[in-house]
């Protein structure tokens, strides 16, 4: 009988064989893998192995259920729930289970999967992403599997905010210390608890949709019942991020009603202290770990500044207009215009179209609200609820969302890569006055120069306006930065564009964008 018995949901996974054989190849324990093919075969077939059990099902049943059956058939002392596109450290196994205690859910250091290429017959390469032909030269391209287990990010910190979503705690992560370390929620890709204790907490509860909230029914389980979660920092895993959308997406159906409705069983169960077996309240936990938002348990209040120099398509302008309104709620939203405008609480500002009046329009609005943080939102970018759930963790560091599309509006062409853009910035509002003022004062006594740049804290260069560092993070769908032709910056559409290869690392492009659809409905 084996002692860990590794459990994989499989819905179709291009790369399951490829996991098993990552874990059979870095394994050194008694371990087993059980995996549910839950409708579908995967191509080509698994191979057979002994310490390989595999289940099939004609019909799916989700993720849930896939991985309950798969606990029910094992016997071993520990159940490991892994997704069906990771990869390990050696000897992850055996250095997980010389840390484990009953009472413990252990997860190892997460790192992101490089899985593949896309390569065209002219050697030009294209981080994984949707198929399709070379964006370099047209040609078609072939999938080359390369394995890469990137050591940057390596996550050890998770939270969850006043919604109950799911956010990276990356300065929580720094005080860390030692090798076992306490977190207060997890990712949900990887865990490992006994098999008693995983059916005696329900940790996987069919109670919830198949897909969503998995990482914080598991850590408010753990932790509520009078146990532990912790990441152990002896080893670690590698977890492949499908967010692109066509044929690079999640692979179980997860829309966002069955996502929200998960989230709200979470806040009857957890939140408001219905789950039976419980012997902390909720309180408890969130007076163990202080999460950013939560403090004196009143929420950070949060406000918009909205600014536009008018010079915009009217259809664009007001479709923006009302998806900022839809995605924000209950914010408040000041609007900064040079004319006069029927949206939030506005403010006319006097000026010519330029660099320093964005700049002073800013700054107009984030003098007007009255929350502790500021989003900045400009006038040709679509933004999704998502958006509006981050909280920052700090008030001391700015924050841009990376989860950004830069849409071509002739064609609804999109492209995306790593970068921070000011319509993606927030922080604390008192933060942000203190940055605009010294930077208004320096373009008024010095004039503008890109080497200053626009994204505070993005850069190092001399020219910079303070030393206040910042951060990314990223949505649960993008925003999408619409490009039309009167953008005060220019759009890159091919990373030949760019003058170094560093300002456009995970170059993708796509048509359909994930959350969205495509482009036609809205511009």
């Amino acid at each position: 009988m084996a002692n860990l018995s590794i459990l994989i949901p499989a819905r179709h996974e291009e790369f399951l064989g490829k996991t098993i054989e990552d874990i059979l190849q870095h394994s050194e324990g008694d371990t087993e893998i059980i995996a549910v093919l839950d409708g579908y075969w995967p191509d080509p077939p698994i191979k057979d192995h002994p310490r390989v059990t595999l289940i099939h099902h004609s019909e799916p049943i989700g993720q849930r259920a896939a991985t309950n059956e798969a606990a029910r058939v094992s016997r071993a002392k520990y159940l490991m729930k892994v997704d069906a596109h990771c990869a390990f450290d050696q000897g992850f196994d055996v250095k997980m289970m010389a840390h484990m205690h009953d009472n413990l859910t252990m997860v190892p250091v997460m790192r992101n999967l490089h899985a593949f290429d896309w390569v065209c017959p002219n050697g030009h390469r294209r981080y994984q992403s949707p198929s399709g032909p070379c964006t370099e030269c047209g040609q078609p391209t072939q999938k080359e599997v390369v394995w890469i287990s990137k050591r940057k990010p390596q996550s050890t910190a998770y939270r969850f905010d006043r919604t109950l979503r799911f956010q990276y705690w990356n300065s929580f992560g720094r005080k860390q210390q030692g090798d076992i370390t306490e977190s207060l929620s997890l990712q949900g890709s990887c865990f490992m608890v006994t098999r008693e204790r995983y059916f005696a907490l329900d940790l996987c509860s069919e109670s919830f949709h198949s897909w969503g909230q998995q990482g914080v029914e598991v850590a408010c389980k753990t932790w509520l019942s009078g146990g532990r979660v912790v990441v152990n920092r002896t080893t670690w895993y590698a977890h492949l991020f499908r967010t692109q959308g066509k044929d690079f997406s999640f692979p179980y159906h997860n829309p966002e009603k069955a996502i929200q409705e998960n989230r709200e069983l979470s806040r009857t169960l957890f939140e408001h202290n219905q789950w039976p077996l419980a012997i902390h309240p909720f309180s408890w936990l969130i007076e163990k770990f202080h999460p950013p938002g939560w403090e004196e348990g009143r929420a950070q209040t949060k406000g918009i500044v909205y600014y536009t120099d008018n010079q915009i398509d009217q259809h664009i302008f007001k479709r923006c207009q009302e998806q900022l309104q839809h995605a924000a709620g209950t914010i408040p939203i000041v609007s900064v215009s040079l004319q006069p405008l029927s949206f939030g609480r506005n403010i006319i500002f006097p000026g010519e179209r330029s660099v320093l009046t964005m700049f002073r329009q800013i700054l107009a609005g984030l003098e007007a609200l009255d929350t502790d943080v500021a989003f900045l939102c400009e006038h040709d970018v679509l933004y999704h609820p998502s958006h509006f759930d981050f909280t920052p963790p700090r008030d001391d560091t700015y924050y841009y969302n990376m989860h950004s599309w830069i849409v071509r509006t002739t064609d609804g062409h999109a492209v995306a890569f790593d970068h921070k853009s000011v319509s993606g910035l927030c922080a604390n509002r008192k933060l942000l006055i203190a940055h605009y003022k010294e930077r208004i004062r320096r373009v008024e006594t010095e004039g503008f120069s890109r080497r200053m740049g626009f994204e505070p804290g993005t850069h190092g260069r001399p020219q910079r306006v303070d030393n206040i560092p910042c951060e990314g993070w990223r949505s649960a769908v993008a925003n999408l930065d619409l490009k039309h032709g009167k953008n005060l910056t220019t759009a890159r559409w091919s990373p030949t564009q760019f003058r170094s290869q560093k300002s456009c690392r995970n170059w993708q492009e796509t048509d359909v964008i994930p959350g969205w659809g495509t482009m036609a409905e809205y511009i």
